[in-house]
Order: C-alpha cells, then sequence, then structure tokens
C-alpha cells in the first residue's frame, strides 16, 4: 500500500495520468492505485486483455506482431501500451502480458512477464520502453509480484522519457 501511495504521489507531481493494459496481471496494477484515496483523478482507465482478439481490437495490437513475437513479448507489450495511449486522455501507460504458469505456453517458460511503460507528450509524441523479467511462485504471487515490479520501474522510465 505504500508503494501505491507513492506511485500515486508521483503521477500527481508530474502531471501524469495513468492508464493500463493488463494481460498476466489481471487488472491487479489498478486495483493497487484504486486503494489509495484521490487515485481515481489520476487513473483514465484499465484494460484487462486475455485474448488476442481483445488485445487486436481493444488495443491496436498487430495479428502480424502476434504471429512474429508471440502474444508474450515485448513487442506486444509495447503496442498494449501504445494502444492504450491513443483511446484515453492518459499520458502515461503500464502494459504487461506473459504466462502466469502453472504450465510453459507456447514455449515461455511461467512467471515470463514482458512490461511496457509508454508516455505521450504534449506534442502528441511517444516514448515507449520495454523489458521482459522472469518471476517464481503461484498464479497470486507472480500477478502481485510483477505488478509491484511495474509501479517501481515506472520512475525511472518516465526520467529516461523526458529527456
Amino acid at each position: 500500500m505504500q508503494e501505491a501511495a507513492a506511485f500515486i504521489d508521483y503521477l500527481r507531481a508530474h502531471e501524469l495520468r495513468l492508464t493500463t493494459a493488463e494481460s498476466c496481471t489481471a487488472g491487479m496494477i489498478i486495483a493497487l492505485l484504486a486503494d489509495i484515496p484521490g487515485s481515481g483523478a489520476l487513473m483514465d482507465c484499465g484494460y484487462v486483455v486475455y485474448s488476442p482478439e481483445a488485445k487486436k481490437r481493444l488495443l491496436q495490437v498487430k495479428q502480424s506482431t502476434i504471429d512474429r513475437f508471440n502474444l508474450t513479448s515485448e513487442e506486444v507489450a509495447r503496442e498494449m501500451a501504445l494502444g492504450a495511449l491513443h483511446d484515453s486522455t492518459a499520458n502515461a501507460a503500464i502494459a504487461t502480458t506473459g504466462v502466469a504458469g502453472p504450465e510453459p505456453i507456447d514455449g515461455i517458460a511461467p512467471g515470463t512477464v514482458c512490461f511496457a511503460w509508454a508516455f505521450q507528450h504534449r506534442d502528441k509524441t511517444s516514448r515507449v520502453f520495454s523489458q521482459t523479467q522472469r518471476f517464481s511462485g503461484d498464479r497470486p504471487t507472480l500477478r502481485t509480484v510483477a505488478a509491484h515490479y511495474a509501479l517501481h520501474q515506472f520512475p525511472q522510465f518516465h526520467r529516461l522519457a523526458k529527456e
């Protein structure tokens, strides 16, 4: 809870409004932030998208990206983040896609999570950053750890986006 409160303070201090596009974290990022009073003023929306069809329909993820890189890829996470920004009044986005387990999917090990952080400048240009991490634990643990990781890394990428 303390980390989520600090994150909300960061958004407020930097005049950021957040949207999320979550697959493997299943809305956990938005849920963590929603527990903080006043957070609603700093969040636009949160997408929970599991299927390829939802990713394509709601977030403009390209079928060619899915075919070339797989659903669990930084490339898909990047398109998810940019798609969430495109359909939002937010100027910052976090996206997650991965394999929560317990079995591998398409040869990708459980606990593999691809993240993207996107930022839209006033001139409507965007910067996007991505990363892949591997976590251990059961599904609920993976969702929670990945959500906290996404929040924890956000300020670092926001600073890079301003450069």
